[in-house]
């Protein structure tokens, strides 16, 4: 086709960007969702994936979630299922499931939600083989910034749908309880929902953290992070991108964060942004879980795990969960 219909919900409207931007700038810790924000940002993003994520290059890691699949196509008997994929990324863990409810026999709906609208696209680029075209309904979204999620995935078409709603690798990005709250908030008592985290392995909490460190920090995720200040207007030489990691309540997460070593301005529009010598903008951050912690996390929100799978390596693990009743 030579043109897409896709939705944006107003938490990704110019005004709100901007605001967002601003206060980005501001607090000097950038919200995520401006490191997928140019189709250039959302490419070097894949191509990161690609390289250093467990689910591409971990068989164990594909074989869990194709595990948790089965179980989630088998428990949903309805002939009619709306697949919602929350942060869909380029839409390949959910592609597989698609494909698992159409050889059942499922009629098939499929929502990509994404922040990048580049994302959006590419996952429903990737699920048209097997969804057809009239079933799926792209979505950019901020889901920080949107407090109508459940009334936004109500489809015309796709009424008297059992929703089963994805969020693959999105918690560590976010604050916990805000998330999650949003979260439980979307998933009805009919729905069901596949959550996946990064976990830390092994036994020893910050031993773990330590030894996933390289997956962060590493010259495809520097480059990718490194995006976002070079194109306002900061040079590669005005500071050096570090990454540490930190306590954060009971939780512990990677964190980068650039140290200008050179003063820069930088401006928007109106407004102009100092940085001094010695002064930090936080880049990105990522919690890290165990699988302990994760459920300890979705029951508090009222989320029932029916059913978990973790990696041999305990680096990555699915969920099956839905309203606790």
């Amino acid at each position: 086709m030579s043109q897409v219909n896709v939705a944006i919900h107003s938490s990704q409207f110019p005004d709100a960007v901007r605001r967002d931007l601003v206060e980005s700038l501001r607090a000097r810790a950038v919200n995520h969702k401006f490191h997928y924000d140019s189709v250039k940002q959302t490419q070097k993003w894949l191509a990161l994936h690609q390289i250093h994520s467990p689910s591409r290059n971990d068989e164990d890691c594909a074989a869990i979630y194709d595990a948790g699949f089965e179980v989630a196509a088998a428990g949903i008997e309805a002939k009619r299922v709306h697949l919602i994929g929350l942060g869909c990324g380029g839409g390949q863990k959910d592609t597989r499931l698609l494909r698992l409810l159409n050889n059942r026999g499922v009629d098939i709906f499929y929502t990509p939600c994404d922040v990048s609208t580049a994302m959006v696209l590419t996952a429903r680029q990737t699920a048209l083989s097997v969804c057809a075209d009239e079933n799926c309904f792209p979505f950019v979204c901020d889901l920080a910034g949107a407090d109508d999620l459940s009334r936004a995935f109500e489809q015309r078409n796709t009424q008297h749908a059992t929703r089963l709603l994805t969020f693959f690798g999105m918690i560590p990005n976010f604050e916990p309880e805000m998330i999650l709250t949003k979260l439980a908030s979307s998933v009805r008592a009919e729905d069901w929902l596949l959550f996946s985290a990064n976990l830390a392995p092994g036994g020893d909490y910050e031993a773990g953290v330590k030894k996933v460190l390289p997956q962060y920090d590493n010259a495809l995720t520097r480059d990718w992070l490194m995006t976002f200040l070079l194109d306002l207007g900061v040079q590669e030489d005005d500071g050096e991108l570090r990454f540490d990691i930190e306590d954060v309540a009971e939780l512990k997460r990677i964190v980068a964060r650039f140290r200008f070593e050179k003063a820069r301005a930088v401006a928007l529009e109106s407004e102009r942004f100092e940085f001094r010598n010695g002064e930090f903008i936080r880049l990105f951050f990522s919690y890290r879980y165990t699988a302990e912690l994760v459920r300890e996390r979705l029951e508090r929100h009222g989320l029932a795990v029916l059913g978990q799978w973790i990696t041999k390596s305990e680096e990555e693990g699915v969920f099956l969960c839905r309203r606790r009743i």
